[in-house]
């Protein structure tokens, strides 16, 4: 259940459940297409029969052009003497809202708004009798701004109730052709308005009950532990720049929100879609970045179990993932996972190039072992992580020849959403599928040494076999063609050539970290690709564009630039509610404002597009800046800007099982206090200048590594 707080002149509950899917449309495009077809049809230059092929039927005009969630009702409260609502204030620590009302006349009336984490309920309270100070409250339905847009469809006006008896209750349902229906109920408790969904069978029954019966005290108790806890176990941060902090603060509040531990896996909205219109993209499951960014940070804030509901959907579409792949790639080893799906991993588009993006897939592969790397879980690694590896990489082994020269190619692979989905939208070696296919080639060896399982061969011989990325020389600038140098390329042959929002080429620096920005086999090529990325500039940028930029640019050491960039989105890709944006907020720094993405596939425009992926992925870049996690070693505050003269962090999470806290001051770090949960190797790097101590022991350098035993606390300090 999510609710968006808002208004000016009455006080608006936007109020959604997550899960309410119009399941219809869906495009079963592996039952038409297969790998072979469409390199040969790429390769020929066939376009047309390729669109064909990936083009669901429309033969049917009653049925939607895609899957789509929908949102349910907005509730307006209205106040008398003409009180509006004045000032909302989250306390982002213990999930309560205040809102303050006020007139001309000064007469003001303050209400707490709370939501069990537990339970579809959330309640209004205020002073004494402050119900006679309502002077009406409206239902209004989704149905209201999006039926004639779904009408067509089969779908019908909601049903509403309203009894204004001796305890006033009502609300609505939203029933849908083939799919469970949706309800909503409020009722008036005393001090209270109480306000609940569901769905399934009867669903305005099992509202109505739990709005009417639930002990609201029990309620508001139980949600005040649940914050309680959820604060225990979160990584703090503490720095002298509001903008950070407060990326920090409301990122970790959206994540407890967001990725409940017992609720629905998040998607492109979560459970805040708005009722105004349907969701943009479908409110759906994007891989090709959008998912992985809203569950980066959770590992390293200390909220692994925040991931389970994503694991027990991934798990539940293993059937799926397995007989699509077997369609497309005639492999019954590979799983395939498209780049946008519905919950029941059905294909939402027809998008070709993401389609056959294998990285969607390799991508949560690689979250899996991250998962496992922090908990140490082997039950996890056999059942989630390892099927995923070795998934991805047979649907690898089935797109990758030889190249004639001994090596191996992708002959035919996409950059996601570069060229979106035109006949010349791919090319070989894309350098983000090489990325990928690298990070499993790294990871599976190791993997299989933990589950016992022998490796395969062509893991060694494609690790040095295949390129880890695509590389040409390309012009400095355009004003000199003839000043070249040699930089990461899109795919064989294509340079970044103007601004994009998916910084594909960069993915071996981040997410993927198979290219070390400090090596010297890869610094060169690095540096010169990030300065014509800069040249190109944030022009296309969407806005999580903008968070992935920062972290780029903190692998890079480049600590300012990637604070400036959080600085940027926080001023160009939020709204006045702190809502994270798609499109710029405004004109001037981004040519994404205001296209509009359109309604479940069909035409038309938005002024705005609200995603919460950007919020999530901006508290990661935070994430990134005190900890990088680099494979063999982790560094530890290798992003610290120098204006941050004094800040600490405790309970930071890393592989292995670390918990660290740090301080720093001076513009140095001054103290690293790690704590082993797990024995084993541990391996930092970190820069406390040229005379440190690990508990009393003078060190040199700035890499410690030592075997430890689990429960082992190591305290390195400056001198």
């Amino acid at each position: 259940m999510g609710l968006m707080i808002w208004g000016d002149q009455a006080l608006h509950l936007t109020v959604a459940r997550a899960g309410f899917w119009d399941h219809r449309g869906a495009n079963d495009f592996s039952a038409r297409a297969n790998y072979e077809q469409v390199a040969d049809l790429l390769q020929r230059g066939d376009g047309e029969t390729l669109q064909r092929l990936f083009t669901a039927s429309q033969a049917d005009p009653s049925q939607p052009p895609c899957p789509t969630q929908l949102g349910l009702a907005r509730i307006e409260l209205h106040f008398i003497e003409d009180l509006r609502p004045r000032q909302a204030v989250l306390d982002t620590c213990t999930g309560s809202i205040c809102v303050t009302l006020a007139n001309a006349q000064g007469r003001s009336l303050e209400l707490t708004i709370g939501q069990s984490m537990d339970q579809e309920l959330a309640w209004i309270q205020g002073p004494c009798q402050w119900r006679e100070m309502v002077s009406g409250l409206r239902v209004r339905p989704s149905w209201e701004w999006i039926g004639a847009e779904r009408s067509p469809y089969g779908m019908q006006a909601p049903r509403l109730w309203q009894d204004n008896g001796t305890h006033p209750s009502g609300g609505m349902e939203q029933a849908l052709p083939e799919d469970d229906a949706a309800a909503l109920a409020y009722a008036w408790r005393e001090d209270a308005l109480a306000v609940a969904t569901s769905l399934g069978p009867a669903p305005y029954t099992q509202a109505l009950a739990r709005v009417q019966e639930s002990d609201l005290a029990a309620a508001e108790q139980a949600r005040a532990q649940w914050w309680q806890a959820y604060q225990a176990k979160s990584a703090r941060l503490q720095v002298p720049d509001a903008v950070i902090q407060e990326i920090w603060d409301y990122g970790m509040y959206k994540q407890a929100c967001l990725t409940t531990p017992n609720g629905l896996a998040a998607t492109l909205q979560g459970p805040w879609l708005e009722e105004y219109q349907v969701p943009p993209w479908s409110c759906d499951y994007h891989f090709n970045i959008n998912i992985e960014m809203i569950y980066w940070p959770c590992l390293a804030t200390g909220h692994g179990e925040h991931l389970q509901p994503l694991w027990q959907l991934i798990r539940e579409w293993m059937p799926q993932l397995r007989h699509v792949a077997q369609q497309f790639f005639a492999s019954d080893e590979a799983l395939m996972l498209p780049h946008a799906v519905d919950d029941r991993c059905r294909t939402v588009g027809a998008f070709w190039t993401g389609c056959i993006d294998s990285a969607c897939t390799a991508w949560m592969a690689q979250l899996a072992w991250q998962h496992y790397q922090h908990s140490g879980d082997q039950d996890f690694l056999a059942e989630t992580a390892w099927p995923l590896l070795r998934g991805a990489f047979a649907t690898y082994w089935a797109m990758l020849e030889e190249d004639g020269d001994g090596g191996w190619c992708l002959p035919v692979s996409v950059s996601p959403e570069f060229k979106g989905a035109r006949d010349d939208a791919w090319g070989r070696n894309a350098s983000f599928q090489l990325a990928a296919v690298h990070f499993l080639l790294r990871t599976l060896p190791q993997a299989a040494a933990v589950l016992g399982q022998s490796e395969d061969p062509r893991w060694h011989m494609l690790r040095h076999g295949l390129p880890r990325y695509s590389v040409g020389d390309h012009p400095i600038t355009l004003e000199y063609p003839e000043r070249t140098r040699p930089r990461l390329e899109l795919w064989e042959g294509m340079d970044l050539v103007e601004s994009h929002r998916h910084h594909s080429h960069l993915g071996g620096i981040y997410p993927f970290c198979i290219i070390d920005p400090r090596s010297a086999e890869d610094a060169q090529v690095v540096a010169n690709s990030i300065h014509n990325w800069i040249r190109k500039g944030p022009g296309a940028w969407s806005g999580w564009a903008v968070p992935w930029a920062a972290s780029i640019l903190a692998r890079c050491g480049h600590a300012q630039g990637a604070v400036a960039w959080l600085h940027f989105w926080r001023q160009h890709f939020t709204n006045e509610g702190r809502g994270t944006l798609h499109d710029a907020a405004f004109y001037g720094a981004s040519t994404l404002y205001q296209l509009g993405s359109g309604s479940a596939g069909e035409g038309g425009a938005s002024d705005e597009i609200m995603q919460i992926e950007a919020g999530q992925g901006a508290l990661n870049a935070v994430c990134e800046l005190l900890l990088q996690d680099c494979g063999e070693v982790i560094r530890l505050a290798p992003a610290i800007p120098d204006s941050w003269q004094g800040w600490s962090v405790c309970g930071l999470h890393a592989a292995g099982g670390l918990v660290i806290d740090m301080h720093g001051a001076g513009g140095r770090l001054q103290q690293v206090d790690i704590q082993v949960q797990r024995s084993g190797l541990v391996c930092v790097e970190c820069d406390l200048g040229p005379r440190w101590t690990c508990n009393g022991a003078a060190q040199e350098g700035r890499r410690l590594r030592r075997t430890c035993q689990a429960g082992e606390v190591l305290i390195l300090q400056a001198l």
